[in-house]
């Protein structure tokens, strides 16, 4: 840890340098709120969102709050290491063309339904889920739009990995936007300016109850996307490589709220943009396309909730770098390593690697909470 802010009617440990203004204005929302146990930890990739700072943990007492979760309930990583140790260019091409063809990116979705066995089994008591279950249907195994990508990559291990960044596509945003509405109006006699993006609804209750089955539904979304989309690109790496083996598949989510045992308390820890990292447990923490990403061991640090940071994160909001970055340096970055990269035009600045903090400072500042295992450096980056 960094530092501790004391001001608030909670503390606030940081684990981040470089937090802005904004950023702590929204810890010390959270940090007033009189449901909060213990303390609010932000991670070293933290930066502003809505509500709650990305990169944020927050547990709380009998209570759970939508916007602390976030819009892509269930948003994270899977990765897998390949036998493989080399790729040559013509076939590392001819691979990214053939995922391109076959995993929808973007705001596009497949044309035809996917089977109903890949989706999680039980449908919750809600009623956005049975809403958007066709939708879904036309969502899973497609990666979505943003800072999602899939990678391929060569670890300091000597193997080729496979990452994947994905979450719960348009059926977690409705879900979510669903429930903070809800939350809002449950509220709306307590708000303020100043917490009106942190609604609660109280576990007990039948919005609660229901927020809480269909969030746990939309991670279990999330996560058999990720599978899905996993499984279509070994198909493609084995048409290529027919012995190829596949090892040591390690998923993670970084937007959702579980209920964990911390200081002496059952409480609802609301991880946003930030990973699990309890004694031992297996994590993904990437950085941005033109960076490296590690394979990491959690270290349970009871300080951040067992948590650590979900990648680099931002240090410009999308339109400034759209704005600021130098196209042509950005593109030589990537070219100059070798990287088959997603920058084609200004636009797609809004996920150059000028636009996210360096990796390995936001690693130095989480040294009590991971342990790197594997560097992973990108050879192909697919975006949306």
């Amino acid at each position: 840890m960094i530092r501790e802010i004391n001001s608030e009617r909670f503390p606030i440990k940081l684990w981040v340098d470089d937090a802005d203004d904004e950023t702590l204005q929204q810890a010390k929302d959270l940090a007033n709120l009189p449901f909060i146990h213990q303390h609010i930890a932000l991670m070293p990739d933290a930066h502003v969102g809505f509500g709650m700072p990305i990169g944020g943990v927050a547990a709380t007492i009998d209570v759970i709050i939508p916007n602390a979760v976030g819009v892509d309930i269930g948003c994270g990583m899977c990765a897998e290491k390949t036998n493989l140790t080399e790729i040559d260019s013509k076939t590392l091409k001819s691979i990214v063309g053939k995922i391109r063809n076959l995993i929808p990116v973007g705001h596009t979705w497949h044309k035809k339904p996917q089977d109903k066995k890949r989706m999680p089994q039980g449908i919750p008591q809600g009623k956005v889920v049975k809403e958007e279950f066709e939708n879904a249907l036309h969502q899973i195994g497609t990666l979505g739009s943003g800072n999602h990508f899939i990678e391929i990559q060569k670890g300091s291990d000597g193997f080729i990995w496979i990452m994947i960044h994905s979450g719960s596509r348009n059926l977690g945003k409705k879900v979510a936007e669903y429930y903070n509405r809800l939350a809002i109006e449950k509220n709306k006699a307590h708000l303020n300016k100043n917490n009106r993006q942190l609604a609660h609804l109280w576990v007990d209750s039948q919005e609660g109850r229901e927020y809480i089955d269909e969030m746990n539904f939309c991670v279990a979304f999330a996560f058999e996307n990720r599978k899905l989309m996993m499984e279509r690109i070994i198909d493609v790496f084995e048409q290529a490589f027919p012995n190829i083996e596949i090892q040591n598949f390690i998923n993670i989510a970084h937007n959702f709220a579980a209920l964990e045992y911390h200081f002496g308390k059952d409480v609802w820890v609301h991880r946003k943009g930030a990973t699990r990292a309890r004694l031992g447990e297996w994590g993904i923490i990437p950085g941005s396309q033109g960076a490296t990403s590690f394979i990491v061991m959690g270290l349970g640090n009871p300080m951040s909730f067992e948590s650590c940071s979900h990648g680099a994160g931002r240090k410009m909001g999308r339109n400034q770098a759209i704005e600021t970055l130098d196209f042509n340096k950005e593109v030589e970055h990537l070219e100059k390593q070798g990287i088959l990269h997603s920058i084609r035009t200004r636009r797609d600045l809004e996920e150059a690697a000028g636009a996210y903090k360096d990796i390995n400072r936001v690693m130095q500042n989480q040294a009590d909470l991971i342990k790197p295992i594997i560097e992973l450096h990108p050879m192909a980056v697919i975006k949306g």
